[in-house]
């Protein structure tokens, strides 16, 4: 079991209100899976997706990561797990605008085990090349088109060598083609074993994945 959620709980506190994203969710998701979360608007999928990728930690509940308890652990040891377990990719790719794809690539390893700066490099460039972007690793985000900064942004998921990616609207600023494309990488990524959770609005994204979870009010519907 890679993911187990028990009665997960989490309450923003608005002054003298409190606000409940999740209710009482319990999720467990094996290694190897690829699940996609959807919802409305207010659902709670994204606070789930925070959770999940150790940004928050809930106000109620128990999260076991890999067999590691990680719902009490401090921001800090939240960040090593991240670093070493977790890999991230988001709606708006979140690349450094004056940064060449290979050292966008590259930035997570200077947070891991040290690596010399040619095998940083290697690493990366191996990357791009297999996403098909071999004669891109020097260009800037701008200089990209959506679909290719998205593969930048899932090489750099993957630069880690994480067993777990997360996925927040990965196509949302896409066209149609270049969504096809990276939900056909989604798949073939899951198949090499990697897990994938992802958060989308679309049903035609949603069915590239092998579950689909529906949340409403909080809740796993």
């Amino acid at each position: 079991m890679l993911i187990a959620l028990r009665d997960i709980a989490k309450i923003y506190r608005l002054g003298e209100v409190d606000i409940p994203a999740l209710n009482g969710v319990s999720l467990y998701i094996e290694r190897g899976e690829f699940v996609a979360i959807m919802g409305a608007s207010g659902s709670g999928k994204s606070t789930l997706l925070n959770l999940l990728g150790c940004l928050d930690k809930p106000t109620r509940g128990r999260y076991a990561l890999d067999g590691e308890e990680v719902s009490g652990l401090d921001y800090d040891a939240l960040a090593g797990i991240r670093n070493r377990r977790i890999g991230f990719i988001f709606q708006n790719f979140n690349l450094l605008p004056r940064t060449s794809a290979l050292e966008n690539v590259e930035l997570p390893l200077f947070y891991g085990p040290h690596l010399s700066s040619a095998a940083r490099q290697e690493r990366a460039l191996v990357l791009l090349k297999r996403l098909g972007l071999g004669d891109r690793v020097y260009h800037h985000p701008g200089q990209l088109s959506g679909g290719q900064q998205q593969r930048v942004a899932i090489a750099r998921a993957l630069v880690n060598q994480p067993p777990l990616i997360l996925a927040d609207e990965p196509t949302g600023n896409l066209d149609s083609h270049a969504s096809g494309e990276i939900m056909a990488l989604f798949q073939e990524l899951n198949r090499e074993g990697i897990t994938l959770v992802m958060v989308t609005h679309e049903n035609d994204i949603a069915a590239y994945a092998r579950r689909v979870i529906h949340m409403r009010d909080g809740r796993i519907v």
